[in-house]
């Protein structure tokens, strides 16, 4: 049985920025990181891989080349984890037993969760930038004309805004390409706004009327025929008799029952559900009810597990209420290796904190993005120095090269390097 001073479960963002900051800070810590996958993705850049602004290759490096000098990689996967006996299961090299654990596993992809969909995935006109970002771009290439639906199911999922990034993005390339007159480009979502943050829904509201885009809240996702090329709905407004005046004749929808709405589709881009790994669900390290049901049970300031004080958590699989993203990590990982270090050495937390800043650069076409930034409760959050000089809740050509250019640079060689 191997044993770690500090165990890393996850090799993805979170992982390896928590393993790049502990070796900066504290050399002399033992810590090894458990990761079956041999390479690393940069997902925020898929979406623009998928719209046809991006190679996918340039999102792919080798995981041995970002796993930090002096920390062991354990190319494996956990099948089991018992935070009680401080102990991990592993498929091939048995148990490992660990003085301090931090989870950062992410998320895995659950289109079992909607019937039909998991079948229908990445094949016809269904596809999914959460899976495979270069399927979609075939499909919007091959497209002419009829219901362009976009949307996102109940659960969490990594990048809320995402789904409607690539919206923005098609939407975009159908009026170049003189199809959008054809065309019924739709947003359907389970949500009751198109965004949480007051100050950019302003600007994403004004974006989809002039656009023309079909803005569709309480559209929960619960079934796709890929053959009819249809996908039910079920409305989830609290008022379901207001379900019948949401139809709209062109897009050919029809009501079912009281609550459920068919709706034809000639290219859907949907996220797909999203959940913890089972290993996390099924142990007791995650929350047992609630709307965070499955995901880890962490103060969400401390990002210390609750109940078990040699655990922590970030990134993805975080019950956390704030985006999941890359940029939510770069604000959690100096909280928990802080923190980590001081239990270490002192037997008591630090005084860091981490209060919900995540960040969602939502791509409004080719060439504009606006930058919303934001803590918990939904507060705009945005960087003095940067909003000094541009307002980042409007669209800006600045934030696009920004997007494109200068976070994957930072990525790579910053935070991934535990420098920034």
């Amino acid at each position: 049985m191997s044993h770690y001073q500090i165990l890393i479960i996850g090799g993805g963002t979170a992982g390896i920025t928590v393993a790049a900051q502990l070796r900066r800070k504290a050399k002399d810590l033992q810590v090894a990181i458990l990761e079956p996958s041999d390479k690393h993705y940069y997902q925020p850049a898929w979406t623009l891989v998928g719209a046809g602004n991006y190679k996918f290759k340039d999102t792919e490096r080798p995981e041995a080349k970002y796993i930090p000098k002096g920390v062991t990689w354990i190319q494996d996967k956990a099948v089991e984890l018992l935070p009680e006996k401080s102990t991990v299961n592993t498929a091939k090299n048995g148990a490992i037993t660990y003085d301090y654990l931090v989870l950062a596993p992410g998320l895995i992809m659950a289109p079992e969760l909607i019937p039909g969909l998991k079948e229908a995935l990445g094949k016809g006109v269904v596809c999914s930038n959460y899976t495979d970002p270069e399927h979609t771009w075939e499909v919007l290439k091959n497209f002419k004309g009829g219901n362009a639906v976009f949307t996102q199911p109940t659960t969490p999922i990594k990048c809320g805004g995402a789904p409607q990034k690539i919206m923005y993005l098609a939407e975009e390339y159908l009026r170049k390409t003189g199809i959008r007159e054809k065309t019924n480009v739709v947003f359907a979502t389970p949500g009751t706004v198109i965004f949480g943050v007051k100050e950019f829904a302003k600007t994403l509201n004004k974006i989809v009327i002039e656009r023309d885009i079909l803005f569709k809240p309480h559209y929960a996702p619960i079934k796709i025929d890929a053959e009819k090329q249809e996908i039910t709905f079920r409305y989830t407004h609290e008022n379901i008799a207001q379900c019948a005046d949401t139809l709209v004749d062109t897009l050919g929808e029809s009501l079912v029952g009281d609550s459920e709405i068919v709706m034809k589709f000639d290219m859907l881009h949907i996220a797909p559900p999203q959940q913890a790994p089972d290993f996390v669900r099924n142990s007791t390290v995650s929350m047992q009810e609630g709307l965070s049901k499955g995901w880890v049970d962490v103060d969400i300031n401390t990002l210390q597990h609750k109940r078990f004080p040699n655990v922590f958590s970030l990134g993805d699989v975080a019950a956390l209420p704030t985006a999941k993203t890359g940029a939510a990590v770069r604000k959690q990982a100096p909280v928990v290796v802080g923190n980590l270090i001081h239990l270490i050495r002192n037997n008591s937390l630090s005084e860091l904190r981490y209060e919900g800043y995540s960040s969602c650069p939502l791509v409004t076409g080719y060439s504009k993005m606006v930058l919303a930034e934001f803590k918990y409760n939904n507060v705009r959050d945005s960087d003095p120095l940067i909003s000094k000089f541009i307002d980042t809740t409007k669209e800006q050509y600045s934030m696009w090269l920004l997007k494109k250019h200068v976070l994957p640079v930072l990525y790579w060689k910053g935070m991934l390097r535990g420098k920034a």
